[in-house]
């Protein structure tokens, strides 16, 4: 339970300094911070021994996926999956895997990832956000092609990132404001 808190918080705040554009001077900052903290809360509330390993796999993943070494925090999420029992911050670690995947061009990988943490996490609009985006890069892909099936397949990949877009938004209705938006010019969207 305190460790779904530390994941919450820790996410949710670093996502927020990343979309305001304050990545390199509050990111360290904060990840220093979180660091002090996690290891004061750790050492202080009551966890197993296997929590408080899957979370310190966790937290070595992000920390390397922060620096870009993508295999070694592959490794590390790979670690905290197979000690952490908890749906929920289970998903956490799966969705931060498809971030990996979705950086380095792995979009399948990437969707399959998504896909498992929003299967024992709904919750996640960043996760709904993604996937949106995957398929709506896809779509735009399709339409580079001629041929009819090519039409058919970007009109379905639209569909789909409308609804991942729809969804996302209802969890977090002042975020996406660019997805907001083509939702309203493609008549996607009524409010």
């Amino acid at each position: 339970m305190y460790l779904e808190l530390l994941f919450f918080v820790y996410n949710n705040f670093k996502t927020l300094i990343l979309n305001l554009n304050l990545k390199q001077t509050m990111g360290n900052f904060i990840d220093k911070t979180f660091t002090v903290i996690a290891d004061i809360l750790l050492k202080v509330l009551p966890a197993t021994k296997q929590e408080k390993q899957a979370f310190s796999y966790y937290r070595a993943g992000m920390a390397a996926q922060a620096k870009g070494r993508y295999a070694e925090a592959l490794q590390n999420y790979y670690e905290a999956l197979q000690a952490e029992e908890d749906p929920y911050d289970r998903s956490y670690t799966l969705y931060n895997i498809g971030l990996i995947y979705g950086n380095t061009g792995k979009y399948t990988q990437a969707l399959e990832f998504y896909h498992q943490a929003l299967s024992l996490n709904p919750n996640l609009p960043q996760a709904l956000n993604n996937v949106a985006v995957i398929y709506h890069s896809q779509a735009l892909r399709a339409q580079t092609f001629e041929g009819e099936e090519y039409n058919e397949l970007s009109k379905e990949l639209f569909d789909k990132a409308s609804d991942y877009w729809i969804q996302a938004l209802k969890l977090a209705p002042d975020n996406y404001p660019g997805a907001r938006n083509w939702l309203k010019v493609t008549g996607r969207l009524t409010e």
